[in-house]
Protein backbone atom coordinates (compact mmCIF):
# COMPACT_ATOMS: atom_id res chain seq x y z
CA UNK A 1 0.00 0.00 0.00
CA UNK A 2 1.36 3.40 -0.97
CA UNK A 3 1.16 6.13 1.65
CA UNK A 4 1.86 9.73 0.76
CA UNK A 5 3.69 11.99 3.19
CA UNK A 6 5.14 15.47 3.32
CA UNK A 7 7.74 17.16 5.52
CA UNK A 8 7.64 20.76 6.65
CA UNK A 9 10.79 22.16 8.26
CA UNK A 10 10.43 25.49 10.06
CA UNK A 11 13.39 27.65 10.96
CA UNK A 12 12.60 30.04 13.80
CA UNK A 13 13.77 31.43 17.11
CA UNK A 14 11.96 31.57 20.45
CA UNK A 15 12.73 35.27 20.91
CA UNK A 16 11.20 36.19 17.54
CA UNK A 17 7.64 37.53 17.82
CA UNK A 18 7.01 37.01 14.12
CA UNK A 19 7.98 33.37 14.63
CA UNK A 20 5.21 33.05 17.20
CA UNK A 21 2.73 34.60 14.78
CA UNK A 22 4.08 32.40 12.01
CA UNK A 23 3.63 29.28 14.14
CA UNK A 24 0.02 30.11 14.83
CA UNK A 25 -0.68 30.96 11.18
CA UNK A 26 0.94 27.68 10.11
CA UNK A 27 -1.20 25.74 12.58
CA UNK A 28 -4.31 27.45 11.21
CA UNK A 29 -3.29 26.56 7.67
CA UNK A 30 -2.47 22.98 8.64
CA UNK A 31 -5.86 22.54 10.32
CA UNK A 32 -7.47 23.38 6.97
CA UNK A 33 -5.17 21.14 4.93
CA UNK A 34 -6.95 18.02 3.72
CA UNK A 35 -3.87 15.83 4.19
CA UNK A 36 -2.72 17.26 7.52
CA UNK A 37 -2.38 13.79 9.04
CA UNK A 38 0.41 13.00 6.58
CA UNK A 39 2.48 16.11 7.38
CA UNK A 40 5.64 15.73 9.46
CA UNK A 41 6.60 19.04 11.10
CA UNK A 42 10.20 19.63 12.21
CA UNK A 43 11.32 22.74 14.08
CA UNK A 44 14.81 23.88 13.08
CA UNK A 45 17.11 26.13 15.10
CA UNK A 46 17.91 29.69 14.13
CA UNK A 47 19.55 32.18 16.51
CA UNK A 48 18.69 35.79 15.83
CA UNK A 49 21.65 36.85 17.98
CA UNK A 50 24.13 34.07 18.80
CA UNK A 51 26.18 36.55 20.88
CA UNK A 52 23.26 37.56 23.11
CA UNK A 53 23.76 37.31 26.89
CA UNK A 54 21.66 34.93 28.97
CA UNK A 55 19.29 37.85 29.62
CA UNK A 56 19.34 41.13 27.72
CA UNK A 57 19.29 44.29 29.79
CA UNK A 58 16.95 47.20 29.01
CA UNK A 59 13.42 47.36 27.68
CA UNK A 60 12.29 45.91 24.39
CA UNK A 61 11.72 49.25 22.66
CA UNK A 62 15.24 50.44 23.45
CA UNK A 63 16.68 47.21 22.06
CA UNK A 64 14.72 47.56 18.82
CA UNK A 65 15.80 51.18 18.48
CA UNK A 66 19.47 50.22 18.83
CA UNK A 67 19.20 47.20 16.55
CA UNK A 68 17.48 48.95 13.68
CA UNK A 69 18.84 52.47 14.14
CA UNK A 70 15.45 54.01 14.79
CA UNK A 71 13.93 56.33 17.36
CA UNK A 72 12.17 55.08 20.47
CA UNK A 73 8.91 56.40 19.00
CA UNK A 74 9.43 54.36 15.85
CA UNK A 75 10.30 51.32 17.94
CA UNK A 76 7.13 51.83 19.95
CA UNK A 77 5.07 51.88 16.77
CA UNK A 78 6.76 48.68 15.62
CA UNK A 79 5.81 47.03 18.90
CA UNK A 80 2.22 48.21 18.47
CA UNK A 81 2.15 46.63 15.02
CA UNK A 82 3.55 43.34 16.31
CA UNK A 83 1.12 43.33 19.23
CA UNK A 84 -1.83 43.94 16.92
CA UNK A 85 -0.74 41.29 14.44
CA UNK A 86 -0.29 38.84 17.30
CA UNK A 87 -3.78 39.59 18.59
CA UNK A 88 -5.21 38.88 15.13
CA UNK A 89 -3.58 35.46 15.34
CA UNK A 90 -5.02 34.89 18.82
CA UNK A 91 -1.80 35.63 20.72
CA UNK A 92 -1.10 37.92 23.65
CA UNK A 93 2.29 39.56 23.10
CA UNK A 94 3.45 41.52 26.14
CA UNK A 95 6.70 43.23 25.21
CA UNK A 96 6.91 45.08 28.51
CA UNK A 97 7.34 41.75 30.29
CA UNK A 98 9.58 40.09 27.69
CA UNK A 99 13.02 39.01 28.97
CA UNK A 100 14.80 37.78 25.84
CA UNK A 101 18.31 36.39 25.88
CA UNK A 102 20.54 33.74 24.37
CA UNK A 103 18.49 30.91 22.86
CA UNK A 104 21.12 28.27 22.11
CA UNK A 105 20.15 26.09 25.08
CA UNK A 106 16.45 26.46 24.28
CA UNK A 107 17.16 25.11 20.80
CA UNK A 108 19.06 22.17 22.26
CA UNK A 109 16.03 21.28 24.36
CA UNK A 110 13.80 21.59 21.31
CA UNK A 111 15.98 18.99 19.62
CA UNK A 112 15.52 16.67 22.61
CA UNK A 113 11.80 17.32 22.36
CA UNK A 114 11.89 16.24 18.72
CA UNK A 115 13.23 12.85 19.75
CA UNK A 116 10.60 12.52 22.48
CA UNK A 117 7.63 13.45 20.30
CA UNK A 118 6.78 16.72 22.04
CA UNK A 119 8.67 19.21 19.89
CA UNK A 120 5.65 21.32 18.98
CA UNK A 121 4.58 21.56 22.62
CA UNK A 122 8.03 22.61 23.84
CA UNK A 123 8.38 25.17 21.05
CA UNK A 124 4.99 26.61 21.94
CA UNK A 125 5.82 26.75 25.64
CA UNK A 126 9.09 28.59 25.04
CA UNK A 127 7.45 31.15 22.75
CA UNK A 128 4.61 31.79 25.18
CA UNK A 129 7.10 32.01 28.03
CA UNK A 130 9.00 34.73 26.20
CA UNK A 131 6.21 36.86 24.81
CA UNK A 132 3.30 36.32 27.19
CA UNK A 133 4.64 35.16 30.55
CA UNK A 134 7.83 37.25 30.78
CA UNK A 135 10.10 34.28 31.54
CA UNK A 136 13.91 34.64 31.24
CA UNK A 137 14.30 32.31 28.27
CA UNK A 138 18.09 32.11 28.59
CA UNK A 139 18.00 30.98 32.23
CA UNK A 140 18.59 27.27 32.85
CA UNK A 141 16.22 27.09 35.78
CA UNK A 142 13.39 28.61 33.78
CA UNK A 143 14.15 26.46 30.75
CA UNK A 144 14.10 23.27 32.80
CA UNK A 145 10.78 24.14 34.42
CA UNK A 146 9.19 25.13 31.12
CA UNK A 147 10.49 22.03 29.33
CA UNK A 148 9.02 19.76 31.99
CA UNK A 149 5.70 21.62 31.81
CA UNK A 150 5.65 20.91 28.08
CA UNK A 151 6.22 17.19 28.50
CA UNK A 152 9.97 16.53 28.64
CA UNK A 153 11.32 14.22 31.36
CA UNK A 154 13.03 16.35 33.99
CA UNK A 155 16.14 14.20 34.24
CA UNK A 156 16.69 14.21 30.47
CA UNK A 157 16.16 17.96 30.14
CA UNK A 158 18.50 18.63 33.05
CA UNK A 159 21.15 16.37 31.53
CA UNK A 160 21.01 18.30 28.26
CA UNK A 161 21.37 21.65 30.03
CA UNK A 162 24.33 20.36 32.04
CA UNK A 163 26.18 19.20 28.91
CA UNK A 164 26.69 20.12 25.27
CA UNK A 165 24.21 17.52 24.02
CA UNK A 166 22.47 18.56 20.77
CA UNK A 167 24.91 21.42 20.25
CA UNK A 168 26.05 19.80 17.00
CA UNK A 169 22.45 19.41 15.87
CA UNK A 170 21.71 23.09 16.48
CA UNK A 171 24.79 24.10 14.51
CA UNK A 172 23.76 21.73 11.71
CA UNK A 173 20.37 23.44 11.49
CA UNK A 174 22.08 26.81 11.25
CA UNK A 175 24.47 25.64 8.54
CA UNK A 176 21.56 24.25 6.57
CA UNK A 177 19.81 27.60 6.85
CA UNK A 178 22.86 29.25 5.33
CA UNK A 179 22.90 26.71 2.51
CA UNK A 180 19.26 27.47 1.78
CA UNK A 181 19.89 31.22 1.91
CA UNK A 182 17.69 31.72 4.97
CA UNK A 183 18.64 35.03 6.62
CA UNK A 184 15.39 35.85 8.44
CA UNK A 185 12.77 33.84 10.26
CA UNK A 186 10.28 32.30 10.35
CA UNK A 187 11.01 30.37 7.18
CA UNK A 188 9.03 27.32 6.08
CA UNK A 189 10.53 24.69 3.78
CA UNK A 190 8.08 22.20 2.34
CA UNK A 191 9.58 18.93 1.07
CA UNK A 192 12.89 20.71 0.46
CA UNK A 193 11.23 22.26 -2.61
CA UNK A 194 8.86 25.07 -1.64
CA UNK A 195 10.01 27.92 0.58
CA UNK A 196 7.68 30.30 2.42
CA UNK A 197 9.43 33.27 4.08
CA UNK A 198 7.98 35.25 6.95
CA UNK A 199 4.84 35.10 9.05
CA UNK A 200 2.57 34.74 6.05
CA UNK A 201 -1.24 34.59 6.39
CA UNK A 202 -2.74 31.11 6.71
CA UNK A 203 -4.06 31.19 3.13
CA UNK A 204 -0.56 31.67 1.73
CA UNK A 205 0.85 28.80 3.79
CA UNK A 206 -2.10 26.58 2.89
CA UNK A 207 -1.50 27.30 -0.79
CA UNK A 208 2.14 26.22 -0.45
CA UNK A 209 1.10 22.99 1.26
CA UNK A 210 -1.40 22.20 -1.47
CA UNK A 211 1.06 22.93 -4.27
CA UNK A 212 3.74 20.82 -2.64
CA UNK A 213 1.35 17.95 -2.11
CA UNK A 214 0.29 17.97 -5.72
CA UNK A 215 3.74 18.32 -7.22
CA UNK A 216 6.25 16.75 -4.84
CA UNK A 217 4.42 14.05 -2.93
CA UNK A 218 6.61 11.07 -2.05
CA UNK A 219 5.03 7.60 -2.12
CA UNK A 220 6.35 5.37 0.63
CA UNK A 221 5.86 1.67 1.12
Amino acid sequence: MLVQSMRVEIWSDVVCPWCYVGKRNFETALSRFEHRGAVDVIWRAFELDPSAPAEREGDYAAHLARKYGMSLDQAGKMIETMTGTGAEAGLTLDFERARPGNTFDAHRLIHLAGERGVQGAVKERFLRATFTDGEPIGDHGALLRLAVEAGLPQDEAASVLESDTYAAEVRADERLALEFGITAVPFFVVDRTFGVPGAQPPDVILGALERAWGKNAHPLE
